[in-house]
């Protein structure tokens, strides 16, 4: 009885590329999710510190946090998960290919 996740050579299915590609890309944003929370939760606490302590020192750290979160986010939802990097990935795979004299 065959294998339906591997192809007569032993290699994955096109269906299993997409599909783990679909759960790493959803991992990433999941991640991103949580990152957001997080970041939301504690500045939230520090937030409250900072006004019951009469000074407004926790605008430093959120912003900080929030570029991080931003950087965090474009790389998530555009770099990655907007085809750049499998672009990417196809450009070199078509280079390497060429170098060797060989085709996909």
């Amino acid at each position: 009885m065959r294998n339906d996740r591997y192809d007569r050579f032993g290699h994955d299915t096109p269906l299993d590329a997409i599909e783990r590609l679909a759960r790493k890309r959803a991992g990433a944003k999941l991640g991103w999710y949580m990152h957001a929370g997080v970041y939301l939760l504690v500045n939230l606490l520090l937030i409250t510190l900072s006004a019951t302590s009469g000074r407004h020192w926790a605008v430093y750290p959120a912003l900080g946090w929030g570029l991080g979160l931003a950087i965090h986010g474009i790389v998530v939802f555009l770099v990655a998960g907007g085809g750049l990097h499998e672009r990417m990935v196809q450009a070199e795979r078509n280079r390497l290919v060429q170098q060797q004299g060989h085709s996909l």
